[in-house]
């Protein structure tokens, strides 16, 4: 008897699964895999962006603190010769704020910072165009005073030559105007009238009469005039009595005694004076000076001797 043909059992979809499963996981850690070097370069590229971010702060400050230092130098420069320094100044105060902030500064930060830096940058260059122009300025001003300074001193000169020249001439005119006693005539004269010359005896000397003339000079002005006479005794000491109309001078620097005084009118016409001077009691022995002077100066001068 034939046996009936048996059907296979179909095998179980066990490993299916098991392919299934394992793709599942594969495609798992691939995707994994994947995430983890995603986001390592996330990391990577955050971390060198960070580092060109410090290194760009860091570039930057370090341009800001150069445009400060060339800041104190156009200010400094600019000052001295004579300009503007406001605008300038006010840059300096923003930089100087700048340098004083913290070195954490956003990207963006930077950017704007980075902007003002050219900002500032820019007026540097600016303002070495306004140094050359005032450079040239005061070169020009330098020149001019120059000029002017040598035109002063020439005139400068000039002047003290003419006050020199208008010194010198006043002195001559002074010199020249001096009057001169001239015809100078001296003698005793007793009590009864009676006129002896040089040289006297004592007992019989009683008064002195001097007579002169005033040359005539034409330079000399008509005014009025002190005319002095001055009796020296041969010790060089002059003989005044103030009861007798006797006083004092000044000859040069120093104070002196006169004998007698006239005041006249000076009109150069040759006019004569006459001095008669009582002493009042007995000449010394010895050879005397008689001087005439005015306007402290020697108009001129005899002498007598007494024995």
């Amino acid at each position: 008897m034939t046996q009936p043909t048996s059907t296979p059992t179909p095998a179980p979809k066990k490993s299916s699964k098991a392919g299934i499963l394992i793709a599942i996981l594969a495609v798992i850690v691939v995707v994994q895999s994947i995430k983890i070097y995603l986001d390592y370069q996330d990391k990577v590229e955050v971390k060198q962006e960070l580092v060109s971010t410090e290194e760009d702060l860091a570039s930057t400050m370090q341009r800001l603190n150069d445009v400060k230092l060339e800041l104190d130098q156009k200010i400094a420069e600019i000052g001295k010769l004579g300009g503007d320094v406001a605008e300038l100044e006010k840059a300096k105060a923003e930089v100087m704020a700048e340098l004083k902030r913290g070195n954490s500064r956003s990207t963006k930060a930077i950017k704007e910072l980075k902007d003002r830096l050219e900002g500032y940058e820019e007026l540097l260059k600016l303002k070495d165009d306004e140094i050359d122009k005032l450079k040239s300025v005061n070169k020009e001003l330098f020149s001019e005073n120059r000029t002017l300074k040598t035109k002063q001193n020439v005139l400068n000169d000039s002047l003290n030559r003419v006050t020199k020249n208008k010194d010198e001439l006043a002195t001559k005119v002074a010199i020249a105007s001096q009057l001169k006693a001239e015809k100078i005539a001296l003698v005793s004269v007793n009590s009864k009238g009676k006129e002896k010359d040089s040289p006297f005896r004592k007992r019989q000397l009683e008064k002195i009469k001097v007579e002169f003339n005033i040359a005539e000079n034409k330079v000399a002005p008509i005014e009025g005039k002190k005319i002095l006479i001055r009796v020296i005794d041969e010790n060089g000491q002059p003989i005044f009595d103030t009861t007798k109309g006797s006083g004092t001078f000044m000859l040069g620097n120093k104070e002196e005694f006169y004998t007698s005084a006239q005041e006249i009118l000076f009109d150069n016409t040759g006019q004569k004076l006459v001095f008669v001077y009582d002493k009042g009691s007995d000449y010394t022995a010895g050879t005397y000076l008689v001087e005439i002077y005015t306007d402290g100066y020697l108009m001129g001068s005899t002498q007598f001797a007494v024995k």
